[in-house]
């Protein structure tokens, strides 16, 4: 089981990248990076991959509405190609509230887009002539479309990976079905590893069936907050903002994936009211009302005992990448914290 940590994109990024070789020694293996309405991700991964030598690096997520097929392709070629293939592109559909609200692009067809980025980008990186004949994406542009000067291009530098691994970040049966399917690895969001199988088994069994060998096992990336003693449970409570933020406040009535994903763990009343408190504007009240089991279930916070238990449940579950946001009150408190999971996980 590998071990990740994402970085704070709010936060200050330069500190944040300062102390990433002390995690590296402890032998973290991956760091995701996120994009959301921000500093954008790319700019940032390049300048990990300068400060780090064996580290793996993953933009967690790329919004595939917000940069064309191609240029993902080339970003993620680039990004490979100075970290000495290193990266991983994770991509996902974002939502209409940042895809709109901040790009001003439709949020349509996410997962036809979703097969149809994938199909280009690996065209690319094989350095074939792009041709791309799609519902959402059409690879040179028709003659009718635009000028008629376009014509079939290959990539011009040789990529250092013809298949640079792709994560998918996912949590709706169809997409998980594609992502199982399509990509090299999964991530899913508040994952709660008892219920995994009855939440997303028929998607990825139905999705691996379609599967290319070549492909290898599905890698599936949980995340977790991560505190090892007999007096840490208190920090749970900082779960229960940014629970309550998804839950309750990302999208609207009816158009909210991750409170569709609580109901579907069984917390359906818990569900209901988080979102209307939330999008009431009474914020902490919706926070309080996240439940308590669900915080310690999606967690590796608790003794050593509850950690490894977690863990070993995590694995039974299929989990194969442990994405921790260890908790510590110095760096020196949560570079420990990595050197211990990575060895309870071994």
């Amino acid at each position: 089981m590998r071990i990740g940590m994402a970085l704070n994109y709010s936060g200050d990024f330069k500190a944040s990248v300062a102390e990433l070789a002390d995690y590296e020694r402890a032998g973290l293996d991956i760091v995701f990076v996120a994009e959301a309405y921000t500093f954008d991700a790319v700019s940032q991964l390049g300048y990990i991959a300068a400060k780090t030598e064996r580290l793996e690096i993953a933009s967690g997520i790329l919004p595939i509405y917000s940069r064309t097929p191609t240029l993902m392709a080339m970003t993620a070629a680039g990004l490979d190609y100075v970290s000495d293939g290193r990266f991983t592109l994770g991509i996902g559909a974002s939502g209409p509230q940042v895809i709109e609200g901040f790009h001003g692009v439709p949020y349509t067809a996410p997962l036809g887009r979703t097969r149809e980025v994938i199909e280009i980008c690996r065209q690319v990186w094989r350095r074939e002539r792009l041709q791309h004949d799609g519902r959402h994406y059409t690879v040179p542009l028709p003659p009718d479309q635009g000028t008629g000067l376009g014509k079939a291009l290959k990539i011009i530098n040789h990529p250092v990976r013809s298949r640079i691994p792709v994560v998918v970040a996912a949590i709706g049966p169809k997409n998980v079905e594609l992502t199982a399917e399509l990509a090299e690895g999964w991530e899913p969001i508040f994952y709660v590893p008892e219920k995994a199988a009855d939440v997303w088994g028929p998607s990825l069994a139905a999705g691996q069936a379609k599967r290319d060998p070549e492909l290898g096992a599905l890698d599936v990336i949980a995340q977790a907050s991560l505190a090892i003693g007999d007096d840490v449970a208190g920090l749970l409570e900082f779960g229960r903002p940014m629970a309550a933020l998804y839950i309750g406040g990302m999208g609207a009535k009816g158009k909210n994936f991750y409170n569709d994903l609580a109901r579907r763990y069984g917390y359906e009343k818990e569900a209901e009211l988080i979102q209307d408190l939330y999008l009431e504007g009474k914020k902490d009240a919706a926070a309080a009302a996240v439940p308590r089991e669900l915080l310690e279930k999606m967690s590796l916070i608790g003794s050593e005992g509850f950690v490894r238990d977690r863990v070993q449940a995590m694995k039974e579950s299929g989990v194969t990448t442990l994405n921790v946001a260890p908790f510590g009150k110095t760096h020196e408190d949560r570079v420990r914290l990595i050197e211990r999971i990575k060895e309870i996980a071994a």
